[in-house]
């Protein structure tokens, strides 16, 4: 953030920057849902919803799932969120007690690990990387817990991951859940950047266990960051206690959201548009970053991140992002927030952003890195 305020800043001051740094889409929301928002703004249409979402949202949520992965999901289960980033509080806090602990991976999302600290949880970072596919297994989160001398109450996983793009499969999902399973472990699967998927198995933990609490949303695939909506799919037990803590921290996500969230479940055409757009940008970025000696930290399997190491270079990304952004205005992510371990050597470029954009800051970057 500290990067992206600085990019701002001169954007502001008239420089030509591009930024490759925060995970947003460059597209607007689908037209189906500006449009079914547009006509309740000028119904005066905004107001509280239930706690956990409109009925109609949420079976058009059940409907995707079945379309989407063949997978029957009562419209009972799915509870919207303000974003998924409300998601993450409800799971934390209904799921757990002060003082437990709960795995995540390193390289993650940083905001795992600063909400789970906010909230009083312990957390065991386990090293993801090439020995176990940039991902979760039982081999290492038993291995990252005897490190750490505790107790694992919880596990939570992205697939697709940020900023490794690493996918996680059926079969390794299945494995991570009978692993929960038998060791009373709560499991979270963070699947928000579903759809965006480019190499591997996109599936849904739902395709192999109903003991999961997931989390989507419609800021990634469906464009809609800013309009703050998402969901979750909770087991039934869990369905009561979810809805107190909703009514109580949020009263409900933004109604004139919810709807356009809904008519953006009938985009898909207009959004697999989009979505080449990305794939257009992630051949350019594997092809550019190898042609500057800079391989890849992980898999640009989905989402739209490119995880660079940079370690030829520089062993301290801050200021490699800060002289990258004053020398050629190209803004992107230091690794230290994802990995507070090894992520002084690498690099988080987005690729969300329009082709154009992308093959600038290569060449800038090509001819930068060359002097």
């Amino acid at each position: 953030m500290d990067v992206l305020a600085e990019a701002t800043r001169r954007k502001a001051q008239g420089y030509p920057v591009i930024s490759c740094a925060v995970g947003q889409p460059s597209h607007p929301a689908p037209k189906a849902a500006r449009t079914a928002a547009k006509a309740a703004l000028d119904t005066g249409r905004i107001g509280y919803t239930d706690a956990l979402g409109l009925a109609s949202l949420k079976s058009a949520i059940s409907a995707h799932y079945k379309r989407y992965y063949g997978l029957d999901v009562s419209p009972e289960r799915i509870a919207v969120t303000t974003g998924s980033s409300a998601g993450f509080n409800l799971a934390f806090l209904g799921l757990f007690d002060a003082g437990q602990t709960v795995a995540i991976a390193r390289p993650g999302y940083p905001a795992y690990r600063n909400i789970l600290a906010a909230l009083g949880l312990n957390v065991v970072e386990v090293a993801a990387d090439a020995e176990n596919a940039f991902t979760l297994t039982p081999e290492n989160l038993d291995a990252a817990a005897g490190e750490a001398g505790k107790r694992i109450d919880g596990v939570l996983l992205a697939s697709p991951a940020n900023p490794t793009g690493t996918v996680t499969g059926r079969a390794a999902l299945k494995r991570l859940a009978d692993y929960c399973s038998a060791n009373n472990i709560h499991f979270i699967s963070d699947e928000i950047y579903h759809g965006l998927t480019f190499a591997g198995e996109e599936a849904s933990a739902l395709s192999v266990t109903d003991d999961v609490v997931v989390i989507n949303s419609f800021s990634k695939y469906y464009c809609m960051t800013g309009w703050r909506v998402g969901w979750m799919v909770l087991p039934e037990a869990y369905l009561r206690p979810f809805e107190c803590l909703a009514q109580s921290l949020y009263i409900s996500a933004p109604e004139v959201s919810q709807i356009a969230a809904e008519a953006a479940l009938t985009a898909t055409d207009e959004l697999e548009v989009y979505k080449q757009t990305y794939a257009d940008n992630r051949a350019l970025l594997m092809q550019r970053f190898e042609a500057m000696g800079l391989p890849l930290a992980s898999p640009m399997d989905g989402a739209f991140y490119a995880y660079v190491d940079i370690s030829s270079l520089t062993n301290d990304s801050m200021a490699f992002a800060k002289k990258m952004l004053a020398e050629i205005n190209v803004a992107a992510t230091p690794g230290g927030d994802f990995d507070p371990v090894d992520g002084s050597r690498t690099m988080r470029f987005s690729y969300a952003g329009s082709t154009p954009e992308m093959a600038e800051a290569m060449d800038r970057m090509a001819a930068w890195i060359a002097k």
